[in-house]
């Protein structure tokens, strides 16, 4: 059999497939407006049009797009649907979840009710500022995803403030938290270092620990760019993804007749949880070979003298012994990276969901700063952010803890006091919410339950919450997921391209584009930021604020820009028509923002300290311990599902685990056979084994099914739980137990 290839003709039919179920003039609409994409944080569209990046290229656009867009066009979920109790609607997978529509107005369910029932706006909105009222601040909290506009994030944490709580967070916390902590600790900011157009000038991409294949197509486009000019794209991923082998670009008639084109010029594969050891084993090398950039370190670095005598001390063998990769194919990494003029270094949660995420990504800016690859152009630093626009949900203050000079600037802008209790992180919130120190809660878009480890344990934390509120465009399994005996209000809200005035986003480049919203399809849906306006009039009828002006975006971002640093160009976009780059974002020369001015060298923690024992686990010593990772697939956007099967990894289901051909083997079993798998945190019965090339000791299974698997161990510097390497055995051949995760 064939191996399989990423892209191709398959992906360009299930594309047009896609558009003709969209209804061809409803896709055109969604996809030529002048609005941001919707899906991965790479970023394209706005005034250029949809289907253009911010360096003009035209078309940029990929299967995710089209994805996104196709679940924003259905039509509203009939009201007959909520007839149905909820234990009814709750055994709904993700992908019939997608399935059923858009929210089409305000549902409510109350405590003594097993259903939800269509309730008025005006209705809704006094509720919600009723329960609120009556909640002690403190005893609340407020999340929001990386879907909403910055406007409205804005306007979600200055409600939240002014309500009396900085227990106000975002996404990141569960995915790309550790970067902003490590790349603080590092270089004194948390974001890229380098602009789209730095791609197209490096010679030397380093990707790790993520599959834009599957997650960020159109970045494909540019490492495939890469190669054609005698560049290097140095993979380092447990799992060998085959989108990221070879890749049929739709865009390239010439790469799709070719069944594709080579992608990874060297491919490593540590086992999971050993990245310390690898980029340990790759910097002493570099050290041994005289590849160090001297004059750089000495003159950019703090802690050089201490962090290079700790790597003259570090046990080669070891530390390759620790990562499971050999010397040969750890040489041609190092000579590849050593004759490179400007290299960027990109990686995802493969890196930052890990107990020790923060020193991943520490130990990744050490080998990128030793040759001096920050602080140039065509080279730096790239977090791959998920969500289209989850950086600038952060930048705009959706945090717990805000900088000082910006807590001030608020309580000058508007004549109030911001509260000075500390704020919690997500895992934090969800601590005490099982805690039954959490009355309510506010959800602005997302899907809470399915981000969380332990699903058992998150249905518990959810259901110790007395009153839930939700702004969404549809519903997902988190809106259901514990609420017996308690209640919840859901509001429907406007997409992106349906917003009633322009808002902005951010892309993982650090660049602000407009969006024009415009479009008209669910006629009771109202924009995020006109909801919270409307709730913070009821809520707060004291405050000095006009909350009227601010369901206006063009207040809300004079505010913005007068506030937050960096985005004083916001505060004109709409007339003047001119996207930018956030000031003193971009490192195209070797200046940082630390105490010093100087990047700094980080000596990891011991690397033998990473994996996790599979021996030691508490778990049935007969079976064969693995680690396992979780995964995106194919047919997946974040927690949303939009196709059962998994193309590239030739699965067939979502229920399922993947391991090393010889490990299934060994274990009796062949492709398609059923097992059941157990961690300390739960049990997944019934599942189907699949091979995948793999670690011996390794296993791949999808996220958020496989939730109920991960623990709630964190790292504790980012608060990001560890979701890609958790102890499990794998019990062969328990056909008879149910579906149903115990």
């Amino acid at each position: 059999m064939a191996e399989p290839v990423g892209g191709g003709l398959k992906k360009v039919l299930y594309t047009l497939n896609t558009v003709r179920k969209m209804g061809v003039g409803s896709a055109s609409k969604a996809l030529t407006s002048a609005n941001t994409c919707k899906a991965c944080g790479l970023g394209m569209g706005g005034l250029k049009g949809g289907m253009t990046n911010e360096l003009g290229e035209f078309p940029s656009v990929c299967n995710k797009s089209v994805q996104a867009q196709s679940s924003d066009v259905l039509p509203a979920i009939p009201e007959a649907i909520f007839d149905h109790p909820i234990d009814e609607l709750s055994t709904l997978g993700a992908l019939e979840f997608n399935q059923l529509g858009r929210l089409g107005f305000p549902i409510h369910k109350a405590p003594d009710s097993d259903r939800f029932q269509r309730i008025g706006w005006d209705s809704a909105l006094a509720l919600a500022a009723d329960r609120l009222a009556a909640t002690a601040p403190e005893r609340s909290f407020f999340y929001a995803s990386g879907r909403s506009s910055n406007e409205a994030g804005f306007l979600f944490q200055l409600l939240a403030r002014l309500y009396g709580t900085n227990s106000v967070n975002n996404c990141s916390y569960y995915c790309h938290q550790a970067s902003s902590v490590a790349l603080g600790n590092t270089i004194g900011s948390g974001t890229a270092t380098v602009e789209l157009a730095d791609l197209g000038h490096c010679d030397c991409f380093l990707l790790v620990g993520a599959n834009p294949a599957s997650n960020h197509p159109r970045l494909i486009h540019q490492l495939k760019a890469i190669r054609e000019r005698g560049g290097h794209v140095i993979v380092i991923n447990p799992v060998k993804e085959p989108g990221l082998v070879r890749f049929a670009v739709p865009k390239h008639p010439g790469s799709l007749l070719r069944g594709g084109d080579e992608i990874a010029s060297h491919y490593l594969q540590p086992k999971i949880g050993t990245d310390i050891a690898l980029f340990t084993a790759l910097a002493r090398r570099l050290l041994d070979n005289g590849a160090i950039d001297r004059a750089f370190v000495a003159e950019h670095c703090d802690n050089a003298a201490a962090y290079l005598a700790a790597l003259e001390q570090a046990d080669l063998d070891a530390l390759l012994e620790e990562c499971g990769v050999s010397r040969a194919a750890l040489e041609a990494v190092v000579t590849a990276y050593s004759r490179s003029k400007a290299a960027v270094f990109a990686w995802g949660m493969g890196l930052t969901h890990h107990t020790h995420g923060v020193a991943n990504i520490e130990a990744l800016s050490n080998v990128a700063l030793l040759r001096g690859m920050v602080g140039r152009p065509g080279a730096g630093l790239l977090p791959l952010r998920g969500h289209s626009n989850v950086q600038g949900i952060g930048t705009i203050g959706v945090k717990p803890v805000l900088a000082g000079s910006v807590i001030r600037a608020i309580e000058r802008q508007f004549n109030v006091t911001l509260p000075e209790a500390p704020g919690m992180d997500t895992m934090a919130c969800m601590e005490a919410a099982h805690r039954g120190d959490i009355d309510a809660a506010v959800l602005l878009g997302g899907n809470l339950f399915a981000a969380n480890p332990d699903s058992r344990w998150a249905t518990s934390a959810l259901n110790h919450i007395a009153f839930r509120l939700s702004l969404t465009t549809s519903l997902n399994q988190g809106h259901l997921a514990g609420l017996e005996n308690r209640e919840a209000l859901i509001l429907p809200v406007t997409a992106r391209d349906e917003e009633w005035e322009p808002t902005t986003q951010e892309s993982m480049f650090n660049y602000v584009r407009l969006s024009a919203g415009g479009i008209q399809r669910i006629a009771e849906a109202r924009p995020e930021s006109v909801v919270l306006a409307a709730l913070a009039e009821r809520l707060l009828p004291n405050c000095p604020i006009d909350f009227s002006a601010f369901a206006r975006h063009r207040e809300l971002r004079r505010a913005i820009a007068d506030i937050v640093p960096g985005m004083a160009d916001l505060k004109d976009i709409e007339v003047a028509k001119r996207e930018f780059h956030i000031r003193n974002r971009l490192h195209h020369r070797p200046v940082f923002q630390t105490p010093t001015g100087r990047a700094r060298l980080v000596q990891p923690p011991p690397a033998h300290r990473q994996r996790p024992a599979t021996s030691t686990n508490n778990l049935d010593p007969e079976q064969h311990g693995f680690v396992l990772t979780t995964v995106r697939s194919e047919g997946q956007f974040n927690s949303i599902v939009y196709e059962e099967a998994d193309s590239y990894r030739q699965v067939s289901h979502r229920w399922s685990i993947m391991i090393n051909p010889a490990a299934l083997e060994r274990l009796g079993l062949k492709a398609g056979d059923r097992a059941t798998i157990r961690s300390a945190s739960g049990t997944m019965a019934d599942v189907r084994v699949y091979p995948i090339d793999v670690g011996d000791s390794d296993a791949v299974a999808f996220y958020p099914e496989a939730n109920v698997l991960t623990s709630r161990a964190v790292d504790p510097d980012s608060r990001t739980p560890g979701f890609k390497a958790t102890a499990i055995t794998i019990e062969p051949g328990d056909e008879g137990r149910s579906r149903t995760p115990e």
